[in-house]
């Protein structure tokens, strides 16, 4: 079901856009019951590998919960459709920032170069906010091998089931100053964005720069998001 969507995206618009900007939104990427059902994983200790409370860290206020292999079938299956649609422009981002790596076609292949290299661990995890929670800006990175976009999915709708929490990034340029975008999302509407750095075209080629995300502070409610994460952890 959700692959005839993937597919149904305008994939050269979206690309065009994430490359541009560093992020790309993917409106009703899921249903509303198919957001309800993964939020309801949450409180399955079963499913998970691991479970993170921010503030022990640093991290900011709320939680999230890594999920262990096997994973869902919906997210398994998400993680599978949207690799490739994103393999492209990942190598094309490596070869302008002088980059080695390239990516293979298929994520089932790079899992493989993952899991060879020891990064063995799911990255596949769902985050839970309560009121004042928040998520400092942030690198989802678990070693060496690094895919550079990741995609994160609200399962909440805003105005009903929280205020405020918004999706942000902030974009480091060098010799200036940071550049910041707020995403809006509705309930089911993705973000693709990029992990680490991208490139950005100048006038004398290409230059990189460095990104972080974040969630603003949630005011009331509970929020509820999924992320997709390519690479598996050490």
């Amino acid at each position: 079901m959700t692959d005839a969507r993937i597919a149904a995206y305008d994939w050269p618009a979206l690309t065009s856009e994430l490359d541009n900007t560093g992020c790309a939104v993917l409106s009703g990427l899921l249903t509303p019951s198919e957001c309800r059902d993964t939020a309801a994983l949450y409180p399955e200790p079963g499913r998970f590998r691991s479970h993170v409370i921010m503030a022990r860290h640093g991290f900011g206020k709320g939680e999230y919960r890594y999920f262990d292999y096997p994973l869902p079938g919906l997210l398994a299956g998400l993680r599978t459709t949207l690799y490739p649609r994103l393999a492209g422009l990942a190598s094309q981002w490596n070869e302008r920032m002088g980059v080695d790596e390239r990516f293979p076609e298929s994520h089932a292949s790079y899992l493989a170069r993952c899991h060879a290299a020891g990064q063995t661990r799911p990255t596949p995890l769902l985050l839970q906010y309560g009121p004042g929670d928040f998520n400092c800006l942030h690198q989802d990175l678990y070693g060496d091998l690094v895919f550079p976009i990741q995609v994160a999915i609200l399962l909440s709708e805003p105005g009903e089931d929280f205020t405020g929490g918004e999706f942000c990034m902030t974009e480091q340029r060098p010799r200036m100053q940071s550049r910041v975008e707020v995403v809006p999302l509705r309930q089911g509407d993705a973000v693709a964005f990029a992990v680490n750095n991208r490139p950005v075209r100048g006038t004398r080629g290409s230059y990189r720069v460095k990104l972080r995300h974040g969630v603003s502070r949630v005011r009331s409610g509970l929020r509820h998001t999924a992320g997709i994460i390519f690479h598996d952890a050490c």
